[in-house]
């Protein structure tokens, strides 16, 4: 988020009473086309009011976890064996399966949410057993050694990343899992030391990571994934007020802090011919927004994180998915929820990430490229994920894939 933003968010925490106090409730009643199955104890919540993780008073509300007091998994519960042969069925016998990367391309510089010390990546290959070219060093590329190893004169090329010194950290720091494609942990976001199913940061923070809630409690995921292709709906139905100028590349993307709302969300279902969204789905969003990225313009990158805003949803939108309980929600942008918008005036800091992560168990993902998904109209596919196998890490950013069908048009 635009630190600009953060700090507007926050330096108006007094109009939480406000919105409590406005009566926010909005019901839906699910259609035919867009069902989610309401058997959570909070099911029947769908309005934008903040809820108050951080009071210890407010925590049989949300913990112990619908799976267990102990569970670590959260919806990935979902995802069971007759879950992913479920999943694989969705693709059609004799006919052809396309391979689909869900990944960003990543590239040195690559722009990631501002933090201190900064998430970076900045790739530097090592040569051992050749001279390098002319200037490689001096651009950062590291030599080994001139010389190759053994009597079969062997080279090797390996990369390193570099560190960074931040002013507050005596120690150089880089690397993160928390840049790019990346699927979100339930470490990954609190609310004061409270996390998802009632685990204290206290109790679980280490110098290397989380004793609970990392990276190594996922394991590989496959299970059916669907595509809520709502710029396609847009486009389609000409709600040009709804578009953003194009990015430089003159591909289209959904408006600066557009909320996608409910009824979007039932309208990308039919748009697609999905009747539902199931308990161990992965579901994806379709903005266009990584299209800023294409051609790593200044100004594309500015709007890329924010400077006036994110397209995504908010809290009426995620608790209505949660019904559901799937195992993934995501999109194309770096935070899935919206920002810069006037419900974002109501003093919170990313509470669509608390309703997921903590209160459901809901993982994130953000960056998904999904832009060859909705070219080809493939709304319903096997999401394929396996994410790092690192001890207490608050994410994984290695790419997702889908195998779909492309329709024939």
């Amino acid at each position: 988020m635009n630190p600009d933003l953060l700090r507007n968010h926050l330096a108006r925490r007094d109009l939480l009473k406000l919105a409590g106090a406005a009566g926010l409730a909005a019901t839906v009643v699910p259609t035919a086309s867009a069902t989610a199955a309401p058997d959570t104890p909070t099911a029947g919540r769908l309005d934008d009011t903040p809820f108050d993780y951080a009071d210890p008073a407010n925590l049989a509300d949300w913990a112990p976890s619908r799976y267990g007091p102990d569970d670590q998994r959260g919806a990935l519960n979902e995802v069971t064996p007759a879950k992913t042969a479920a999943a694989l069925a969705v693709l059609k016998s004799r006919r052809e399966v396309k391979t689909y990367n869900l990944g960003e391309l990543m590239w040195n510089g690559f722009p990631a949410f501002r933090t201190d010390p900064r998430r970076t990546y900045e790739q530097r290959l090592t040569i051992w057993g050749y001279p390098p070219p002319p200037g490689f060093v001096e651009q950062g590329g590291i030599l080994v050694a001139l010389e190759p190893l053994g009597v079969n004169k062997i080279s090797v090329h390996e990369e390193r990343f570099e560190a960074e010194f931040s002013p507050k950290h005596a120690k150089p720091l880089a690397a993160t899992y928390q840049i790019g494609s990346q699927t979100d942990n339930l470490n990954h976001v609190g609310a004061a030391e409270f996390f998802y199913n009632g685990r204290r940061g206290p109790d679980i923070a280490r110098p290397h990571g989380t004793t609970a809630l990392g990276a190594e409690n996922m394991g590989p995921v496959v299970t059916r994934g669907v595509l809520l292709d709502v710029l396609g709906v847009k486009l389609a139905r000409d709600r040009v007020a709804d578009l953003a100028e194009p990015a430089s590349n003159g591909k289209p993307l959904l408006r600066e802090n557009y909320r996608i709302t409910v009824e979007d969300i039932k309208d990308a279902m039919e748009f697609g011919g999905i009747d539902r969204i199931e308990p161990g789905d992965v579901v994806l969003f379709h903005t266009g927004w990584n299209q800023l990225l294409a051609r790593r313009d200044p100004a594309d990158i500015a709007r890329w994180e924010g400077a006036r805003g994110l397209p995504g949803i908010y809290l009426r939108e995620a608790r209505w998915l949660a019904r559901s309980r799937p195992a993934i929600v995501g999109g194309d942008t770096w935070a899935l929820e919206v920002l810069g918008n006037p419900v974002n005036e109501d003093g919170t800091a990313f509470p669509v990430h608390q309703e997921f992560l903590m209160r459901h168990g809901i993982r994130i993902g953000e960056s998904y490229v999904v832009d060859e998904l909705a070219a080809d109209r493939v709304h319903e596919f096997v999401f394929i994920v396996t994410p790092q196998y690192a001890e207490g890490a608050t994410a994984g950013n290695t790419p997702p894939a889908a195998l779909g069908q492309p329709r024939r048009r």
